[in-house]
C-alpha cells in the first residue's frame, strides 16, 4: 500500500486503463457536471448538476480540470473507489474522513491514488450534507441533451440515469495538466448549522400576493430544514403567511395559486402554505408564488442544508451579488454571515409598461440573473398567451447575446441572462424596444396539431396515489378520498358523470411544456364552458404516477414522470416523453397542440404504455392552425352561455371557499396596515 502523495510538479504518465471501479457506492452518489443540462428549461428538463457548485468547481480547479468536468456528488456518505491506474483526486464539500489504501488523506487538495489502490470516502460528519469527489481528467460518460449530469427522476445522465451501484466502472479522461495545488482556505466555503442565505426580492411579493407583514416575517424567521428534502427542493418549516388575497381565482382556491409561470432554481416556492427552496432537479413550470429568490452566489448553500438546520433569509441588492461564474473572494463563501444594508425595496417589480392597445406589462425580477415578463391581469386569457408567443418568437429571431434561456408560461415569459454579457437594465430596455415591434395579437396564427390521446378514467394508479397521500401526508383534505368528486363539487356539477362528459368533450390547448417535468403539457380548454376549476393539493403529494392526468386551477397537466404533484386526478394516459433512440427531441408535444381524449380501460392503457416504452407507439395527430381572431369570434358568439356557465361555477367556488374558511382550511387574513 502507498500513502497519498502531495501535488507534484507534473502529472503522472497517461494510464493504459483509466477506469475507476465502484466497490461501495455510498448512500446516494451520482455523476454530475457543471453547469449541467442547460437550454431545456422550456420543455421541463432541469439543469441538474452539483447542488453545491462551489465545492465541485473548486475541486476541479485544484486538479487543473475545466471547472465543469464531470465528478461525483455524495450525499451523507461517500463511496469506495478502486483505481485501475494512477490518478489525482480531490475531495471537497462537507467534512468527511478520506483514506487512500487505508491511510488518512486530506480534503481540499489534490492527492495521488496509485494503481490498484482504493479511495475511501466515509460518512459526512457535518455540518453540511454533501461532499464531492473530483478526478484529474474528469469522468467520461455519455452525455444526454448535452450533459452527463444525472437526473435520477428522469432516468438519464450519469450511469444509466441512476445513483452509483457496486460494480459500476467509470471511465476517466486524460489529464489536461498537473494539479494546480490546494484550494486556499480563504476560498473554501464555511459550513454551519445556522445559515444566512442571500435573496433578492421577487418575482411575486407584497403587496399583490403577500402582506407586508408576511415579508417582514419571512426575513425575520429562522426556518427549519425539513427531513423531506432532496435535490428537487429543500422543504422548510416556518410560520404560515397571512396572504394578501382570499384565493387564486381561476388558478385555484388557495391564495398561493397563480397561473402557471416559469420557476427559477433557488426560488422560495410557497406550495400552499409550505415554503420550498427549489433545487437543481426541481420543476421548471408551476402555479405557486415565489416571493424571494436565492442569489446565484449563494445557491451552493442549498446543497449543504441538513434536516434540522436553520435558515435565515437576508435581502440583498441584486446588482451587488457576485455573478454565477465567480469563484473567488467576491462570492464571500468563507463568511458565515450575509452582509447587507437591505434589498432593492421594489417588491421585485423592475418596471411597468403597457402594449400598444393598453394591456399592462409587468417586468419582475426572477433572481439576480433573470426577468419575468407578465402580461395583463391575473386571469386566464388566450390573448395574453398569444402576446407571450409573439415576444418569444421576436427574441428568438433576434438571437440576442446574453439571453441564455427563455421559458413561456400562461401569461408570462421568463428570461435567464448571462450578467457578464447582458445586464438586467440593458435587458429591460431591450424588452421594451421589442414590445414596440410586436404585431397585433389579432394577427396571431400558429401551427396547431390536434393530438388524440387515450385516457384511463379514474385509473387504479391514481387511486393508489390518493391512498398513499391519505396515509402519509393527510387524510382530512377536502379532495380526499376521491378527487373527481371534489372536482364535481368545486364546479357545481350535478354528478361525477358530468365531470367525465366535460373532460372528454373538451379540446385542450397546450400553453406550456414541463408542468411537471419532461415535456408534460400545461393545457386549458379552448371553450371556457369546458374549463373545470379546482385547487391544488396543500401540502403537495410526495408521489404521483408517471403520466397521471390532473386538473389544477383551470389547467390540465400530464405528469411526465413519477414525482411530487398537486393537481386533482382524473386518470392516466400514455407517455409524453420518448425513452427510445430520439435523444435530440424526445418530447412529443408542442406549444399550441390541441389534445383530445378518447376513453380506454385500465388494462388497455397498460398495453398502450408498453407499446410506447418499446418504441412502437405513435401519436395520432392531425395538422391544423390556431387563429386568435377566430377564437375571439367564438367567444363573442357564445358569450351568454359562457357567462351562465361561469356564474354557476363561481357560486360553487365561493361555497367551497366558505366551507374551507369555516373548517380552518384557509388562513384568516388580517387587513394590511
Amino acid at each position: 500500500m502507498t500513502a497519498p502523495a502531495a501535488a507534484p510538479d507534473r502529472a503522472p504518465a497517461a494510464p493504459a486503463d483509466p477506469r475507476v471501479t465502484v466497490e461501495r457506492p455510498g448512500l446516494l452518489t451520482t455523476v454530475q457536471d457543471w453547469p449541467g443540462r442547460t437550454g431545456y428549461w422550456h420543455i421541463g428538463v432541469p439543469p441538474s448538476g452539483p447542488m453545491d457548485d462551489l465545492s465541485f468547481r473548486l475541486g476541479n480547479r485544484a486538479l487543473g480540470n475545466p471547472e465543469g468536468a464531470a465528478g461525483l456528488e455524495c450525499t451523507m456518505a461517500g463511496p469506495a473507489l478502486r483505481f485501475a491506474a494512477p490518478a489525482w483526486v480531490c475531495v471537497t464539500g462537507a467534512p468527511v474522513e478520506v483514506t487512500v489504501a487505508g491511510r488518512p488523506a486530506p480534503m481540499w487538495r489534490p492527492i495521488l491514488v496509485s494503481a490498484g489502490d482504493t479511495l475511501d470516502v466515509g460518512t459526512v460528519r457535518g455540518p453540511g450534507l454533501r461532499c464531492y469527489v473530483l478526478v484529474s481528467g474528469g469522468l467520461r460518460l455519455p452525455g444526454y441533451l448535452g450533459s452527463a449530469a444525472t437526473f435520477t427522476l428522469g432516468g438519464f445522465g450519469g450511469v444509466q440515469g441512476r445513483a452509483l451501484a457496486a460494480g459500476d466502472t467509470l471511465p476517466v479522461g486524460p489529464a489536461a495538466g498537473p494539479p494546480t495545488g490546494a484550494v486556499p482556505g480563504g476560498e473554501q466555503p464555511v459550513l454551519t448549522r445556522h445559515w444566512q442565505v442571500a435573496v433578492t426580492e421577487g418575482p411575486h411579493g407584497a403587496p399583490e400576493f403577500f402582506t407586508r407583514a408576511d415579508i417582514d416575517t419571512l426575513l425575520r424567521t429562522d426556518y427549519e430544514v425539513h427531513f423531506n428534502s432532496d435535490r428537487t427542493g429543500v422543504r422548510l418549516i416556518g410560520p404560515k403567511p397571512r396572504w394578501a388575497r382570499d384565493d387564486g381565482g381561476e388558478a385555484g382556491l388557495h391564495p398561493s395559486n397563480i397561473h402557471d409561470t416559469a420557476y427559477t432554481v433557488g426560488a422560495l416556492d410557497f406550495t400552499g402554505d409550505t415554503p420550498i427552496l427549489l433545487g437543481p432537479d426541481g420543476p421548471s413550470l408551476g402555479g405557486f408564488v415565489c416571493p424571494v429568490t436565492v442569489t446565484a452566489a449563494d445557491l451552493w448553500k442549498l446543497g449543504q442544508l441538513c434536516p434540522g438546520d436553520t435558515v435565515r433569509f437576508v435581502a440583498v441588492r441584486a446588482d451587488r451579488s457576485a455573478p454565477p461564474g465567480e469563484l473567488g473572494a467576491a462570492r464571500r463563501a468563507d463568511w458565515p454571515v450575509v452582509l447587507s444594508s437591505g434589498g432593492d425595496g421594489d417588491d421585485g417589480v423592475l418596471r411597468r409598461g403597457e402594449t400598444a392597445d393598453g394591456t399592462a406589462v409587468t417586468y419582475r425580477r426572477a433572481g439576480d440573473d433573470g426577468i419575468l415578463v407578465e402580461y395583463g391581469e391575473m386571469t386566464l386569457d388566450l390573448e395574453l398567451r398569444a402576446r407571450v408567443h409573439a415576444l418569444h418568437e421576436r427574441l428568438r429571431a433576434g438571437r440576442e447575446r446574453g439571453i441564455t434561456e427563455m421559458t413561456p408560461g400562461v401569461r408570462s415569459l421568463q428570461l435567464r441572462l448571462d450578467p457578464a454579457v447582458l445586464r438586467t437594465a440593458a435587458a429591460l430596455d431591450l424588452l421594451v424596444e421589442a414590445e414596440r415591434e410586436l404585431p397585433a395579437a389579432d394577427d396571431l396564427v400558429v401551427p396547431s396539431r390536434t393530438v388524440d390521446l387515450p385516457l384511463s378514467w379514474d385509473d387504479p394508479a391514481t387511486r393508489e396515489a390518493i391512498t398513499r397521500y391519505m396515509h402519509g401526508v393527510r387524510a382530512d383534505a377536502p379532495w380526499c378520498p376521491w378527487n373527481i368528486e371534489f372536482i364535481r363539487r368545486m364546479n357545481g356539477l350535478d354528478s361525477v358523470d358530468d365531470v367525465f362528459d366535460t373532460v372528454f368533450a373538451a379540446e385542450y390547448l397546450v400553453l406550456g411544456l414541463g408542468d411537471v417535468y419532461l415535456g408534460a403539457p400545461l393545457a386549458t380548454p379552448t371553450d371556457p364552458r369546458h374549463r373545470l376549476i379546482t385547487t391544488k393539493y396543500n401540502p403537495a403529494r410526495t408521489w404521483t404516477p408517471e403520466n397521471a392526468v390532473g386538473i389544477g386551477g383551470a389547467y390540465l397537466c400530464i405528469y411526465g414522470m413519477e414525482g411530487p404533484g398537486g393537481y386533482q386526478f382524473v386518470g392516466r394516459t400514455t407517455q409524453v416523453w420518448s425513452r427510445g433512440t430520439d435523444t435530440e427531441t424526445p418530447w412529443l408535444l408542442r406549444f399550441f397542440d390541441r389534445i383530445r381524449w378518447y376513453p380506454v380501460e385500465a388494462a388497455e392503457l397498460l398495453d398502450l404504455r408498453a407499446d410506447f416504452a418499446a418504441g412502437r407507439g405513435e401519436l395520432r395527430t392531425t395538422p391544423g392552425e390556431f387563429r386568435l381572431a377566430e377564437h375571439r369570434r367564438f367567444l363573442d358568439d357564445n358569450a351568454d352561455s359562457i357567462d351562465a356557465f361561469r356564474a354557476r361555477q363561481n357560486a360553487a367556488f365561493a361555497a367551497e371557499r366558505e366551507s374551507w374558511r369555516r373548517s380552518g382550511e384557509l388562513t384568516e387574513r388580517t387587513p394590511a396596515g
